[in-house]
């Protein structure tokens, strides 16, 4: 349960927590919320099997640096694992696309479209791709472009659609 997550946590102090939402006792939500008021420098990734906007937001703005469904294979959960402990956000593309979603679909989608236009013609691809749910290496392979090149795209475009600041709302 969340409460016995935090004593483990407490008493280990590991680099990275994957974090399941629905537990008894305190949701993942909850529980990622306290590791991150204690402990801010342990990454938190949310491993769970929801997707929609009641879940993912929630989790990204207790400060999870990643959010996974448990579908996830194997290898891109251990580069999920890498990325956090680099400090790199990662989301499942079903968890962006429902992030994406939201910021278009709220009382700001203004800002959205505005933020959309900025994107250059090689972000909205990237952007486009993710939207269809593909994974960086799928993207990468897709465009003919490095993951790597991928992963700068990706963060430019959030930056551009000021993701951060909705989050942090």
């Amino acid at each position: 349960n969340g409460k016995e997550a935090l004593a483990k946590i407490e008493k280990l102090k590991p680099d990275i927590v994957l974090m399941d939402l629905m537990m008894p006792v305190m949701d993942g939500i909850e529980a990622t919320r306290q590791v991150k008021a204690t402990f801010p420098n342990i990454k938190v990734i949310v491993l769970t099997s929801f997707s929609d906007q009641d879940y993912v937001l929630p989790a990204l703005r207790a400060g999870a640096i990643g959010y996974q469904l448990k579908d996830i294979e194997p290898s891109e959960l251990v580069k999920t694992i890498h990325a956090a402990y680099r400090g790199e956000k990662q989301l499942h593309p079903t968890a962006t696309n429902t992030l994406l979603s939201h910021l278009t679909s709220d009382e700001e989608s203004s800002e959205a479209e505005a933020g959309i236009s900025a994107l250059s013609n090689r972000e909205k691809e990237v952007l486009y791709q993710i939207t269809c749910g593909k994974t960086n290496k799928q993207i990468s392979a897709e465009l003919f472009i490095t993951e790597k090149t991928v992963k700068t795209h990706v963060s430019s475009i959030l930056s551009k659609l000021m993701v951060k600041r909705h989050l942090q709302k």
